[in-house]
């Protein structure tokens, strides 16, 4: 199963953005989400988690207070609104879900089981 994630793009620096993921929660039995992203040569970077069911979030360091990420329960969707884009926020932006029970921050990679294909956001000076 492969999530689908949109709202990649090129913008300008200090601009802002809005990423989306269509998660089917129930179907496949999903307790969080996350964003992710990789620049190239650079390993897979946590970026932000929220759990499905409180909403409880936990933020990178390096994004928080710029990114917020949400869920849609009605919609079955996950965002991630970014702002004060900077060009080190340049990569590719995955989205993901996990089935691990709700004991974590969600911050590894390894937490998670299912992926999307990623969206290239490009932030130019």
């Amino acid at each position: 199963v492969q999530l689908q994630a949109s709202g990649g793009g090129s913008v300008q620096v200090g601009d802002s953005l809005r990423l989306s993921c269509v998660v089917p929660v129930r179907a496949l039995s999903v307790t969080a989400v996350g964003w992710f992203r990789q620049a190239p040569g650079k390993e897979r970077e946590f970026l932000a988690s929220i759990l499905w069911n409180s909403g409880r979030t936990y933020y990178a360091s390096s994004v928080k207070g710029r990114f917020t990420i949400t869920r849609d329960n009605a919609e079955s969707t996950m965002y991630l609104q970014m702002g004060s884009l900077k060009p080190e926020d340049t990569a590719v932006y995955y989205c993901a879900a996990s089935r691990v029970p709700d004991t974590y921050y969600y911050s590894s990679a390894a937490l998670y089981d299912y992926w999307g294909q990623g969206t290239q956001v490009t932030v130019s000076s």
